[in-house]
């Protein structure tokens, strides 16, 4: 049985890609910042440390969904963006190496400044406009140049099991009659669930590489919001209001890529690999919601 390393496991997509596999398919080594029950405490920016725990589990695959992801937060903390989401991918593909391991690790689309028409392939050149894109691909940049056996996957819009955009807004409907949410800024909802089956796809392959991986179709922020009140049932009004309108009200935001639609380009030239629609993503999410 395979041994599959997961560092931070308790977030939302390490918890969909332990639901992936079936029992008998691997032995999940679980590591997050704290020790918990079966998790290993690992700080992923300590080399020492990661190679230390690395040497001694031997995994096959380590999959890295370890990163800071607070976008706003990232602004005011550079040091420690960096530290989580560039340092800590490099010392996980040198660990990888080690155990001459795949290394899989998930990246996003704030890689690209947003100025866009049409959707980015792997092939067009990022240009971050935020600490956190700007650490991100420094993490990318690491992963392709020391491990030997990668996988990159940049993905959009998360949710899943944990604290993200589907359920703040199904919070915010509880108390209140309208919100108001950006729509000036495009991109593809992404299930975790559907990020995860994709990662385990190809983690059984040798189709190395870089991979957007998001689901199919797009939306904005805004009719994101709405999509998510229509199947909860509730009436709560969606103000439309613009990235600039946000900031004035927010000054301490981050910038946010105007348009961040991606192609899942090499998927289906590698593999002829299709995620769900982002629309059928949510309805199986929403019955996941009501078991």
């Amino acid at each position: 049985m395979k041994k599959i390393l997961v560092s931070g496991c308790n977030g939302q997509l390490g918890r969909a890609i332990r639901r992936e596999y079936k029992e008998n398919e691997a032995e999940f080594l679980l590591t997050d910042v704290m020790e918990g029950e079966g998790i290993y405490a690992l700080d992923i920016t300590n080399i020492d440390a990661v190679l230390k725990l690395v040497r001694k589990l031997r995994p096959q695959v380590i999959i890295n969904c370890a990163a800071h992801t607070n976008v706003d937060a990232c602004e005011q903390q550079w040091d420690a963006a960096y530290r989580i989401n560039a340092i800590g991918p490099r010392n996980l593909s040198i660990a990888a190496n080690e155990v001459d391991a795949k290394l899989i690790h998930v990246s996003t689309d704030y890689v690209f400044e947003g100025n866009g028409t049409k959707p980015y392939t792997e092939f067009d050149t990022p240009n971050p406009i935020s600490a956190y894109g700007k650490t991100k691909l420094e993490g990318e940049s690491f992963v392709k140049e020391f491990a030997k056996k990668h996988f990159i996957f940049r993905t959009a819009w998360l949710y899943g099991d944990g604290k993200n955009f589907v359920k703040t807004m199904l919070g915010l409907a509880e108390t209140r009659e309208e919100v108001s949410v950006v729509c000036d800024q495009q991109g593809s909802p992404t299930s975790a669930v559907e990020l995860a089956r994709a990662i385990k796809h190809f983690e059984g392959t040798e189709s190395y590489g870089l991979y957007h991986a998001t689901c199919e179709g797009a939306t904005n922020w805004a009719d994101f919001a709405e999509a998510i009140f229509k199947r909860a049932g509730k009436a709560t009004k969606v103000n439309h209001v613009t990235s600039e309108e946000y900031k004035r009200l927010n000054p301490n935001a981050a910038s946010r890529p105007a348009y961040s639609i991606l192609d899942n380009y090499m998927m289906r030239l590698t593999d002829t690999y299709r995620m769900a629609d982002w629309q059928d993503a949510l309805d199986e999410y929403f019955k996941t919601l009501e078991r």
